[in-house]
């Protein structure tokens, strides 16, 4: 049974997600070519999702006392650039499926898929051009250097991670992995939203370097919680194949695990399945991995981890917005660390 958090924060994601949705449909242009681009475009975002990363962005402006209709473009725009980094994270994964459908690329081949990702960044950037007629200028210069930032931070943490599997690096450890959670997960997914919602809720008054912390540790749970439903979740309510975090040879913190404490026979198979091409490993290796997993207990560990991380995020965010007036959406803030651990 939901407890009244999560409801709120279900709700909320819902209230924050359907009013982004709406106005983003708006920024997706009714041309041509539609078979070939417009009428791709609109496909990922029309699939939902759980909205985190707009309903952030509003939340934690509107806890400032700020009206939504000022945080909505800048929410807009991040969730354009979220579904132009699937889409191309989809085409480097490999991946089969994305919130229950095929991927992109699986329906309309890898160069439209490109395209496709690229455009919707291209189109992520009116939105924040047209924050300049309800921010003013100053305050929208500032968030287009700040999605700057976010984007290249994203590249840098893909980079890491595309460049472990190429080179079947067996060496990554729990820091390598959290710095590269850091960079490709945190900053889109918790830390730009929350800069930017603090960013517009004081009007540039707070120092949002401030929420890199708070953001970190909120969306490194967030990741291995993510990791973790890949490996052991509902087929139906995760909306991507299970276990494909290890046919595509991710460096989640549970392999990481896995690779410590195995066996010096057991890590040389488990390095030589992760040196093969993802369409050669088979249900059979996903099975070993997992059953071995499962005997140390790799799980395990990535929860406690998660847990103490949704901690120290719980501490941090109590530190930036407790002072704040009770809402519901300081109350949605105060939630979000146990609902990213205990969501299914």
């Amino acid at each position: 049974m939901a407890t009244p958090a999560r409801s709120l924060v279900s709700s909320t994601l819902q209230e924050y997600g359907d009013a982004t949705r709406e106005l983003l449909f708006g920024y997706l242009p009714a041309a041509e070519p539609r078979r070939y681009l417009y009428d791709l475009v609109a496909d990922y975002p029309r699939r939902g999702g759980r909205s985190l990363r707009p309903s952030l962005c509003i939340a934690t402006a509107r806890a400032f006392g700020t009206p939504l209709e000022l945080a909505l473009r800048t929410a807009v725009s991040i969730e354009l650039i979220h579904n132009a980094m699937l889409i191309h994270d989809d085409i480097e994964d490999e991946s089969e499926q994305r919130r229950g459908k095929p991927t992109m690329h699986r329906m309309e081949g890898v160069p439209i898929a490109i395209n496709v990702g690229d455009t919707l960044s291209l189109l992520a950037m009116r939105p924040l051009l047209d924050n300049r007629y309800m921010l003013g200028p100053e305050l929208s210069l500032r968030i287009l250097e700040e999605t700057e930032r976010m984007a290249r931070e994203s590249a840098e943490g893909q980079a890491l991670e595309l460049g472990w599997r190429r080179d079947n690096v067996t060496s990554v450890a729990e820091a390598d992995y959290l710095l590269m959670v850091l960079k490709k997960t945190c900053w889109l997914a918790t830390i730009h939203p929350s800069r930017m919602g603090t960013l517009i809720g004081s009007a540039g008054a707070i120092d949002i370097d401030r929420c890199i912390r708070s953001g970190f540790f909120l969306g490194a749970a967030f990741q291995i919680q993510d990791d973790l439903l890949n490996l052991e979740g509902d087929a139906d309510a995760y909306g991507k194949e299970l276990g494909g975090d290890i046919r595509e040879g991710k460096r989640t913190l549970m392999l990481i695990d896995l690779m410590a404490k195995a066996r010096a026979a057991e890590r040389e198979r488990l390095a030589a399945l992760l040196d093969r091409p993802r369409e050669e490993r088979t249900d059979a290796d996903v099975a070993w991995v997992l059953e071995r997993m499962g005997a140390y207990g790799c799980c395990d560990y990535a929860r406690q981890v998660a847990h103490g991380l949704a901690g120290a995020a719980r501490y941090e965010m109590n530190a930036l917005y407790g002072a704040l007036p009770d809402s519901r959406d300081k109350r949605f803030l105060e939630a979000l660390p146990a609902w990213v651990i205990e969501r299914n």
